[in-house]
């Protein structure tokens, strides 16, 4: 981990510090983390980046360390927010669960079980990028789920070859290396570039508590 680095829930944070990671443009601060948080017959384009900020800072719960839920992590090197994780159960995207493929295909998934956690942004704030954040916020977010009780944490990868160009925007979901450095494997390969990877955390008898 670099130096000076550390990872707080959320909730732990402030909302200034996290719009601060975002930034003032690009896609993080357009769309807010709510891509995957979109409800029934609702459109990414059906309501402002006001409307999404808001409904961030309630999903945050930032400024209040003593709230029981958050939706994130915030990475700070030293005192200067870096980074952000959003992590949480995966019945909490809603988005994800009704209208994207990846996580389901060729596998028998039970799309109501909250004891699994998914990990859908992994963004580093500009002017601190290469320096190992992703890494760190990926850990982050297998202990925090496993704190919490999650019986499983799933990640959902873009996968890049040597040469291609890939814009920073499209690995908001992370790659395959920094998943599996943090302990996560692959379980399925739905489309061309994109891999499912999950870790199943074990019991005290050192059982796996969740199956593939």
């Amino acid at each position: 981990m670099t130096d000076g680095l550390r990872v707080v829930p959320a909730n732990e944070a402030s909302w200034e510090d996290l719009q601060t990671v975002f930034g003032t443009r690009g896609t993080a601060h357009i769309c807010q983390c709510q891509r995957f948080k979109l409800r029934r017959l609702e459109s990414f384009a059906s309501f402002p980046a006001e409307e999404r900020a808001r409904r961030l800072r309630e999903q945050t719960n930032c400024g209040d360390p003593r709230a029981r839920t958050t939706s994130g992590l915030v990475a700070y090197l030293d005192r200067e927010p870096v980074g952000w994780c959003a992590v949480e159960p995966r019945t909490a995207y809603e988005g994800l669960v009704r209208n994207n493929r990846v996580p389901w295909t060729d596998r028998e998934e039970d799309r109501s079980d909250e004891s699994v956690w998914a990990v859908t942004c992994l963004f580093t704030r500009a002017g601190f990028r290469r320096r190992g954040i992703t890494y760190a916020l990926a850990q982050a977010a297998v202990d925090l789920a496993q704190d919490r009780g999650a019986r499983a944490l799933e990640g959902y990868p873009l996968i890049t070859s040597p040469g291609m160009n890939v814009i920073w925007d499209e690995l908001l979901v992370g790659s395959p290396g920094v998943f599996a450095a943090a302990g996560l494997t692959e379980v399925s390969h739905p489309t061309q570039r994109r891999l499912v990877m999950r870790i199943d955390f074990t019991d005290d008898a050192g059982e796996s508590s969740a199956s593939r």
